[in-house]
């Protein structure tokens, strides 16, 4: 299963996913200025961050919103970048968020799982209804070795707006996803002993980060809000389970590294393998 190499990943080469959410003006001017759209620009930016990192990276997540912002070209690069990682033997996560139900479902996990958009997991989310918005990505699952990560609980602050109600039972709404997303979990194991179903659980709210874990002690995790949003090293240790079971995201704590060095510029690339580096390093001390 897809959940065995990413296991294997992180066990080799550290927990670190290089959030590939490029926009255009993170690019070096001069770098940029070579490519004649800014599309071009991005996906030959995104293959330098690749080169540079692949060796010390779990997997690269791909935020859609980016690429679509630059219109068709945009989605061009979307999927090249796609193809390029999957070339390069790598884990892709298509970072969608879709969450409708019944047979729009099924074309978004089609789009995303198969063709010029196809990805090793997708992130979704789970609000209209855990089967009425899953079932449909569990096929491939199943039978095509995908995987996908369930919103749980985000690192945002408006995270509190909704995720936090308390339902009949006074459980916050969030660890209702969670036992759900479990139940689920459990039915789709890979040899390392968690699931393709996986989770996306934030950084930055540690303080029921054990009580969260236990609840999803099948799923694999992928946690966003480490660095710009203020998720440290040590908010991370709570959610592993014997050093493993988590792949934490940094996208412009890695694609912006160069920018304080003199010669960034001429180097991105270099400064993002070191971020990753120094990033996978300050984990494992707190392992």
């Amino acid at each position: 299963m897809i959940v065995d190499k990413l296991y294997r990943n992180v066990s080799e080469k550290g927990h670190v996913c290089v959030g590939l959410d490029t926009d255009y003006s993170y690019l070096p001017e001069a770098f940029a200025a070579k490519f004649s759209s800014k599309a071009e620009a991005v996906f030959n930016f995104n293959k330098e961050i690749i080169d540079a990192t692949y060796d010390v990276a779990a997997c690269f997540k791909v935020q859609i919103a980016y690429y679509e912002a630059l219109g068709m070209e945009g989605l061009k690069a979307y999927s090249d970048t796609l193809k390029y990682i999957k070339e390069k033997r790598q884990i892709s996560i298509a970072d969608i968020k879709r969450g409708d139900i019944s047979k729009t479902a099924e074309m978004y996990a089609h789009a995303h799982f198969t063709g010029d958009f196809e990805a090793d997991f997708v992130t979704l989310n789970p609000y209209m209804g855990i089967n009425d918005s899953l079932e449909p990505f569990l096929k491939y699952i199943k039978e095509n070795n995908k995987g996908m990560f369930v919103l749980v609980r985000t690192s945002n602050k408006g995270a509190r707006d909704f995720q936090y109600i308390l339902n009949e039972n006074s459980m916050p709404l969030y660890e209702a996803v969670a036992e759900k997303v479990q139940e689920l979990a459990e039915e789709n194991l890979g040899e390392c002993g968690f699931s393709s179903i996986g989770s996306v659980v934030g950084a930055t709210n540690n303080e029921e980060s054990t009580a969260l874990r236990k609840k999803l002690k099948s799923s694999f995790l992928l946690i966003p809000g480490y660095g710009a949003q203020g998720g440290k090293a040590e908010d991370i240790a709570a959610y592993l389970i014997d050093g493993n079971g988590a792949v934490v995201n940094s996208s412009r704590g890695i694609l912006l590294a160069y920018k304080n060095e003199e010669d960034g510029e001429k180097n991105f690339g270099l400064y993002a393998r070191k971020e990753g580096i120094r990033m996978r390093d300050d984990i494992r001390a707190f392992i």
